[in-house]
């Protein structure tokens, strides 16, 4: 069972008003103000024309009974024109607010995009993938409601209602003003509606992000849903979250669905009032027939924009929930970034001074006082149980995580005082789980640099060992990895992921179980490349396979986030202590009980 209520840090919703809300979308309508205007121009059009023709009802009742003479021929050609003109209002009004509403749209999903680029890496733990990517897609075209549907409905209808009911109050003021005495009914209706409307539509969002979420582990581990068994379990968490999904847009179906109805009656009653009042003879005093009836047509033509006006609610609730969620994360703290000195190539030097961390103030602390230096060029080997702060430790290298206490240096400069695009640049990593995009396996292994060599494509491909599956592919480096590398197998994936590395050519290599996925083959192969890569290199391998790390220069065993030993492999076997029973563990070899 998933849980519906996702608003997880960073990315909390804060209250506000609607207008504060639409205030901020209209930041982001400014820079095409003129193709905005165009628009309010031909729904203005729109209007205007529309309007008009409860007047051409009265010109026309009035001309039957004074004559017709001389007219016959005018009257068709206003109504063809009137037409015409509501016809270039309403492209003018459709076409304008389009460009500018998918504009707003674009450059709205690009800013949410670049947030989720530069957020901290705490964020990525505490948020899925799934709730994200709904965010960026469902989320954000939600928008478009509000700033098109909705706006659009808003301005013609809008000024249609302003249109018809200065006509109405310039022939009779007195019946005009039976509607202007329902307006507060009507906006007390809509008013309870909006609420209700934005409320729902925050869990409509919500729960998306759960069917999203649900989804996407389920294809994208199929293999593993498929072998153990889970299918039903998945179907089930997906009935679960579309469920849900589809309970909230039957409650917002059932709110509109009301909605419309009661406002069109309170509509209607007012029109019904008016008749009746309208038929006095008080009240009509000096008015024609052709005015009576082009007042009832002007009033009776109130309805459509009334109800269209509330029925626009749900789409503009919809938009501003959705809105307020898009900018709860745009507004989210980014990576820090206070840096201002940079490094052409560092030499590689990397030293630990007293450091702690943990992953929130109410989690254990994964490292303890961590005290380490490391000289250019040298193999640091990190060793120990799941859990004991090695991947940690090496994190904390490129800064996915801020230290909350002690230092780490780099040739001396605290990494603090680097700018993240130069210390990184310092940096190749070369992890466990391997990420490939769906592009070549020449684009992968250039990943990151602009037009790339291809030479140096062909020699990191070569030093990694890639050339000897590429050279087999139809079109060679050329050809397409697929999603995540699918067409691939797991050690030729981690290859390209060393060739990368080698492509790279940082100072400093950080290789988090960059063999695990290899047979042993080509882990014999890899090692050799890796051999050749990290001379020169200040290098950490993590490394759960021993004998991949017997020729380091240091080898650190690390239990409960601190260093308990350290020295090469041969003083550790000397020393009998925690490395020693790992390897004889590994090595199927009996351990005695201590």
């Amino acid at each position: 069972m998933t849980d519906n209520n996702h608003s997880s840090q960073p990315g909390q919703i804060t209250e506000q008003t609607s207008a504060q809300i639409y205030k901020r979308l209209l930041s982001y309508v400014r820079p095409y103000w003129v193709a905005f205007m165009l628009s309010v121009l031909g729904y203005a059009i729109y209007a205007a024309s529309s309007t008009a023709f409860a007047h051409v009802m009265k010109l026309l009742v009035d001309s039957i009974q004074d004559g017709m003479d001389g007219k016959r021929l005018f009257f068709p050609l206003l109504v063809v024109g009137i037409f015409a003109m509501r016809g270039v209002g309403t492209f003018l009004g459709t076409y304008f607010m389009a460009h500018v509403a998918r504009q707003v749209v674009h450059f709205l999903r690009l800013d949410l995009f670049k947030s989720f680029l530069v957020l901290p890496a705490r964020f990525y733990d505490h948020n899925s993938s799934g709730h994200l990517v709904s965010r960026l897609t469902y989320n954000v075209e939600q928008v478009t409601g509000a700033a098109t549907n909705a706006i659009t409905v808003l301005i013609r209808e809008g000024l249609f209602v302003i249109g018809l009911m200065t006509y109405l109050v310039w022939v009779n003021w007195a019946l005009a003003l039976v509607f202007v005495a329902v307006t507060p009914i009507i906006g007390v209706t809509v008013s309870y509606a909006s609420k209700r409307f934005r409320k729902i539509s925050r869990r409509i969002q919500g729960s998306m992000g759960d069917v999203t979420h649900v989804a996407s582990e389920a294809i994208s581990g199929y293999r593993v849903v498929r072998s153990y068994g889970g299918s039903e379990f998945e179907y089930q968490r997906f009935l679960h979250a579309s469920d849900y999904n589809r309970k909230q847009a039957m409650k917002m179906a059932l709110t509109k669905a009301i909605n419309t109805p009661v406002v069109q009656l309170i509509v209607a009653v007012a029109l019904g009032f008016l008749v009746w009042l309208a038929l006095s003879p008080d009240l009509m005093g000096d008015m024609t027939p052709g005015e009576f009836i082009a007042f009832l047509t002007a009033a009776s033509l109130m309805a459509k924009p009334l109800r269209q006006l509330t029925e626009i609610n749900n789409t503009i609730q919809q938009g501003l929930a959705a809105s307020q969620d898009v900018f709860a994360f745009l507004d989210a703290p980014t990576e820090p970034d206070s840096g201002t000195r940079t490094l052409d190539r560092a030499e590689g030097r990397v030293e630990f001074d007293q450091v702690s961390f943990s992953y929130g103030a109410d989690q254990p602390q994964v490292l303890k006082n961590i005290n380490l230096k490391v000289e250019p060029g040298e193999m640091i080997a990190l060793v120990g149980r799941s859990g004991s702060g090695k991947s940690t430790l090496a994190s904390l290298i490129p800064r996915f995580y801020e230290l909350e206490q002690g230092q780490i240096r780099l040739d001396g400069i605290p990494i603090a005082e680097l700018t993240l695009s130069s210390l990184r640049q310092q940096i190749a990593i070369v992890t466990q789980q391997v990420t490939l995009f769906n592009d070549t396996l020449a684009a992968n292994i250039a990943y990151g640099i602009s037009n790339p060599d291809r030479k140096a494509i062909e020699a990191a491909a070569k030093a990694a060992y890639v050339m000897d599956f590429a050279e087999k592919l139809p079109q060679g480096l050329d050809t397409l990895v697929g999603d995540n590398g699918v067409l691939l197998s797991g050690g030729q994936r981690q290859r390209i992921a060393i060739a990368r590395a080698i492509m790279k050519n940082a100072p400093i290599l950080i290789l988090d179980e960059a063999t695990s996925a290899l047979d042993t083959e080509s882990e014999r192969y890899i090692q050799q490349a890796l051999e050749h890569v990290m001379q020169g290199r200040t290098t950490f391998v993590i490394a759960h396979r021993l004998s991949t790390i017997e020729k380091a220069d240091r080898i650190l065993v690390v239990a409960e986030g601190e260093i308990v030993e350290s020295g090469t492999h041969e003083q550790l076997i000397q020393k009998d202590g925690t490395y020693a029973m790992l390897h004889k563990m590994q090595f199927h070899e009996q351990v005695t009980p201590q």
